[in-house]
């Protein structure tokens, strides 16, 4: 959640650096894959939490 934090503070700034952003993607990937979940619903929960402070519903936890 830290790594998305980042990345959506260096969006707002204009920012947006290609490490940060790959960075985020292979987390994402990484938590994906040992949860079993897909990797956009993944990531889909993530950008939810972090950009607007809320759990998914039907989703209690799905961040990476």
């Amino acid at each position: 959640m830290a790594l998305e934090t980042r990345a959506w503070e260096e969006i707002q700034a204009g920012g947006l650096t290609v490490e940060t952003a790959a960075a985020v993607q292979a987390a994402i990937t990484a938590h994906a894959k040992a949860s079993g979940q897909g990797r956009y619903a993944v990531e889909k929960a993530l950008k939810q939490r972090v950009r607007h402070g809320a759990e998914p519903e039907g989703e209690p936890g799905a961040g990476a």
